[in-house]
């Protein structure tokens, strides 16, 4: 009886198949096509970005980079580059450490908007379980014995900023503090 037949799958030499594959290198965010002449991101700029890196840990605030991040990059207008663009060329030299490895994890082309980048960057560094936290120390909110009403309002105020999506009305902030207050 003859050995079975071997069927190859294609007719690549030994070499070819021990080639390194060139695919799959390609990076999570899409950057939309540029029609400026002549345009690059600046070493100076990217430093700034890079002088205040989010590393991904867990007493660091998600939203307080992202207003960072909007600040320096409301200050670059480039004709023809939608400030979009610019963003998300720019992000990824915001992020070091773990922020970095989650960023080169998202699947090749997944992120096609800056909103895309928010959302998902938020999703994973502010989890709904931080989120439930801190809504919970906004209601549960008491004025400290030691603490003056400015002291008591600021630390409030800190509060809803570490919490920007808390969906509280207005007038419920107010009646919360105020109910929070010590009689002195």
């Amino acid at each position: 009886e003859d050995p079975p037949e071997v069927l190859m799958a294609d007719n690549r030499t030994m070499a070819q198949l021990l080639q390194a594959p060139t695919v799959g290198y390609e990076d999570a965010i899409v950057i939309p096509e540029i029609t400026a002449t002549n345009f690059e991101l600046k070493h100076g700029l990217i430093n700034l970005v890079q002088n205040k890196q989010f590393f991904g840990h867990n007493k660091e605030d998600p939203h307080a980079y992202i207003r960072y991040f909007n600040k320096i990059t409301s200050t670059m207008r480039v004709p023809n580059v939608p400030n979009s663009t610019i963003k998300l060329m720019l992000f990824p030299f915001l992020l070091e450490g773990a922020a970095r490895i989650w960023l080169e994890k998202e699947p090749p082309r997944s992120i096609l908007t800056w909103d895309d980048l928010v959302s998902k960057f938020i999703n994973q560094f502010f989890p709904l379980s931080e989120m439930t936290n801190l809504r919970n120390e906004i209601t549960g909110f008491q004025q400290r014995f030691d603490e003056s009403f400015s002291e008591a309002w600021d630390r409030f105020n800190d509060l809803l900023r570490a919490c920007p999506h808390h969906g509280f009305s207005e007038l419920h902030q107010l009646d919360t503090f105020y109910n929070a207050l010590n009689v002195n």
